[in-house]
């Protein structure tokens, strides 16, 4: 009988070396050999996945915020609340020494309009004055509604401070708090309804709009589109850093007219 056994090829050196149980902690000083475990590609992929997530909310932040607010100012410019309350507040506009702008006047005829049909029982002028003037926006309201459309003197509140919408609803609002009214429907031009009411929230008043439907802001699209960017960028300015961005209405235009 024979007997063949099998032995072992010693003449070569070299030795497959044994997969290590990678459970087993290396020894001190002896790097992993294997660096292509799976945990670390799934931590990197898991990095990337948020990153992006991240970058996508804030983009849609960016821009889901302005667009928001810029149709909130253009639903506002279409309604007309006239609901019964104190006053009826005109917001200032330009004024030329005692004479009434295009814009002002044509929110002094609306509020006249409103206060005969007996939606305020008194109509409050606003408005200060530019450097040099002889007049305030808010007297030179008060006396054209006296002098022109017969309103009677004591229905006539003039509040003659403020060169921008926020000095003026900050002044209207201790007016009010005098007079103890507490509500108010502010006359403006379409496109700053929507930041008017929200200063005249803040400052204790019950506001409504009921916006004018002539003058300069209403005139072409364009002009209605620049406004409503214009409004969209005052209304974000007012209520993230609580800074007032005059609207065209309150900018003196270079040129009086005749």
């Amino acid at each position: 009988m024979t007997l063949e056994v099998e032995v072992p090829d010693f003449g070569s050196g070299e030795h497959e070396p044994a997969e290590r149980d990678l459970s087993v902690p290396a020894p001190e000083g002896e790097e992993p050999k294997n660096d292509d475990r799976p945990g670390k590609p799934r931590k990197r992929r898991r990095w990337l996945f948020w990153s992006v997530m991240v970058l996508l909310a804030v983009l849609a932040v960016a821009v889901l915020t302005p667009l928001t607010v810029g149709w909130r100012v253009w639903y506002q410019a279409r309604q007309d609340e006239t609901p019964r309350s104190d006053a009826i507040v005109v917001l200032g506009a330009a004024q030329y020494n005692g004479v009434p702008s295009p814009t002002l006047r044509w929110r002094l005829e609306h509020a006249v309009t409103l206060y005969r049909k007996g939606v305020a029982p008194a109509i409050v002028t606003v408005g200060g004055k530019m450097p040099g003037d002889n007049y305030t926006e808010a007297d030179t309201g008060r006396n054209w509604l006296i002098k022109e459309r017969g309103v009677p003197a004591d229905r006539v509140v003039s509040v003659p401070v403020g060169n921008d919408t926020l000095e003026s609803m900050q002044a209207v609002g201790r007016r009010f708090k005098q007079l103890e009214w507490d509500s108010a429907v502010i006359v403006t031009d379409p496109w700053h309804g929507l930041r008017s009411k929200k200063m005249a929230e803040d400052n204790g008043i019950r506001a409504a709009a009921s916006p004018t439907r002539s003058g300069p802001s209403v005139q072409t699209r364009d002009t209605q589109f620049n406004y409503i960017v214009r409004e969209t960028g005052g209304y974000l300015s007012y209520v993230l850093f609580g800074r007032s961005v005059r609207s065209p209405s309150e900018l003196r235009p270079s040129v009086t007219p005749r």
